[in-house]
């Protein structure tokens, strides 16, 4: 098998496209209507990750095009985050606003970590580190927020006449909000708990099996997961207080009781 846990040959594609007819057939069958959703997402990844896997042949030899590419991602997150979390539309009136607010969080989520583990030598400062360590944790703050803001939004609905009641008896909206929020925003961290709680009994995530196909002990490998995992609650957390705390000042989402 060589240094690569998948056989590149012709029957890759063939297994590629019968798994998207599997999801997408449990997507129509089962009524959740998403057939179409799993179809269009499995044809952007193939096309995405052949674009992106091209590109970063030349970008991880630079650092300054690495941190380029960091930024796109932090972009992409953004625009993703601010989609899920709002429910608008990218060509909705206000998008620019909805994605730099969107920004934030992520934002606020993932540098910490990533200025932490470089500055501690922990990861080298060289594209080939960064660009998958950054990605990690963009995008599991791009999750957090979009999770978050999701369901304060849905949880909100359903109890503006709590919020409403609150702010009656003379709460500043913030905290109003909050007493509702926090909860709510709090099942969003759920999946990374899960994740990081049942490692190693349960699944060994892309970190440690990377390390060990690349040669490394099992020992570097449960160290390079262990970082991973502890960085992305760290990143979550922080995503996740930053996106309420946003909701909560009525600049997130729209209809907030004030």
């Amino acid at each position: 098998m060589g240094s690569s846990v998948v056989h590149l040959g012709p029957g890759l594609p063939v297994v590629l496209g019968l798994l998207t007819l599997l999801a997408a057939g449990a997507g129509r069958l089962s009524g959740l209507e998403q057939d179409r959703p799993v179809v269009v997402a499995a044809l952007r990844a193939t096309v995405q990750l052949a674009a992106v896997s091209t590109v970063l042949v030349v970008v991880v030899r630079s650092l300054p095009l690495s941190v380029g590419f960091v930024l796109l991602m932090v972009t992409i997150a953004a625009v993703t985050a601010a989609g899920r979390a709002t429910g608008l539309p990218v060509r909705a009136p206000g998008a620019a606003r909805r994605v730099t607010t969107a920004a934030v969080p992520v934002v606020a989520g993932a540098t910490p970590v990533v200025a932490l583990v470089l500055a501690s030598g922990t990861v080298p400062l060289r594209g080939a580190a960064v660009i998958p360590v950054a990605g990690i944790l963009v995008g599991g703050a791009m999750t957090a927020t979009s999770l978050a803001g999701r369901r304060l939004r849905e949880e909100l609905a359903g109890r503006r006449g709590e919020v409403e009641a609150a702010l009656a008896l003379g709460l500043v909206q913030r905290d109003a909000v909050l007493e509702v929020a926090r909860p709510a925003a709090a099942t969003a961290l759920v999946p990374g708990l899960d994740q990081t709680r049942t490692v190693g009994l349960v699944t060994l995530p892309g970190a440690f099996v990377g390390v060990l196909l690349g040669g490394g002990s099992p020992l570097e490998a449960g160290a390079a997961q262990l970082l991973v995992l502890v960085g992305l609650l760290a990143t979550q957390v922080t995503a996740v207080w930053t996106a309420t705390e946003l909701v909560a000042r009525g600049r997130l989402l729209t209809g907030v009781p004030r």
